[in-house]
């Protein structure tokens, strides 16, 4: 399946605000836009990225609601004095989603990236051919989460209820609790880390139904994390999955609810406390053979201490 690119916003509205200061001392020195290392990420770390890039070069910044895909997002507030960093700030760091993210890092095109997941099976073979070791931290805490359309009374599902949704032996809400209603079930596109997640996580040994062949619903595959929201709030009877993080910090306006699993709720104290069934971790990610003076390597140490550590709190993220 091919991954359609998220295509970047040209609109932005002031919803809300962030550094106080519009030219604040930068939390770690030695860090400029001629040294930044090259950060690539998944969709759901752009704002830590974003952030701390603004942290480490001096850059005031605020949270500002993009009007062309409806997230929250981290925005640089530049002032006169910015003129080189606003110049090139941008082209610090890519978000190219997670596996070719991976891809990247390992073929040297980036210098460290920021995943929601591990390595997969498949890109850790990739690294394996050339020779190529990567070294994940894992920085802050995550989980996988289902959504549903507000008017879905459906509010709690097993794994194993879900696994049979997604195998295509529960094929309606009403064998679940739910309305007589077919169960539209989307998924994400193979490459994507809430796929693997779904895969890992979820799924385990049991294969996916491919939904893309069913007659009443031709296209079942979300192609990026909005889309998965798209698809739900459109379809009263869809189900769909992301990551917490991204649904509750970036698309917290998303007109859809997640749900229980195994009835516990993914609440940031249910998460924080390991009771969710589905905790997943947030990575930072280098290459083994990285050159532990470089700036790469400093930002990587840099997420394990404790002005890291209140950074990622900064962005959202709960930490481990």
């Amino acid at each position: 399946m091919k991954r359609i690119a998220l295509f970047a916003a040209v609109m932005l509205i002031i919803t809300g605000c962030g550094s106080d200061d519009p030219s604040p001392a930068p939390v770690v020195e030695g860090f400029t836009v001629d040294n930044y290392p090259k950060v690539e990420g998944s969709t759901s770390t752009r704002p830590l990225n974003i952030l701390t890039a603004c942290k480490l070069l001096g850059v005031g910044y605020k949270w500002e609601k993009n009007t062309y895909v409806g997230t929250w997002e981290i925005e640089p507030v530049f002032n006169s004095g910015n003129g080189n960093i606003a110049a090139n700030f941008w082209n610090l760091f890519r978000s190219s989603q997670t596996h070719q993210s991976f891809i990247n890092l390992i073929d040297k095109k980036a210098g460290i990236i920021l995943t929601a997941r591990k390595i997969a099976a498949d890109e850790k073979a990739y690294a394996d051919g050339l020779g190529v070791t990567l070294i994940e931290a894992p920085i802050a805490r995550d989980a996988f989460v289902f959504i549903l359309h507000p008017d879905n009374p459906v509010e709690s599902l097993t794994i194993e209820q879900i696994q049979r949704i997604y195998m295509g032996e529960i094929t309606n809400w009403s064998e679940v609790g739910g309305n007589n209603a077919e169960i539209v079930p989307y998924v994400r596109d193979e490459y994507s880390g809430s796929q693997d997640l779904m895969e890992t996580m979820v799924m385990k040994d049991l294969d996916i139904m491919d939904f893309r062949y069913r007659a009443s619903h031709e296209i079942a595959v979300a192609f990026t994390m909005s889309g998965a929201f798209e698809a739900v709030i459109r379809e009263v009877n869809a189900i769909c999955y992301t990551v917490f993080y991204y649904k509750e910090t970036m698309l917290k306006d998303a007109a859809t609810k997640s749900i229980a699993i195994n009835g516990v709720f993914p609440s940031r104290e249910n998460i924080s406390n390991n009771t969710y069934p589905l905790v997943s971790d947030v990575y930072a990610t280098i290459r083994s053979d990285l050159d532990t003076s470089s700036t790469a390597y400093r930002l990587y140490e840099l997420y394990q201490t404790e002005t890291g550590r209140e950074i990622i709190s900064e962005s959202g993220y709960l930490l481990k």
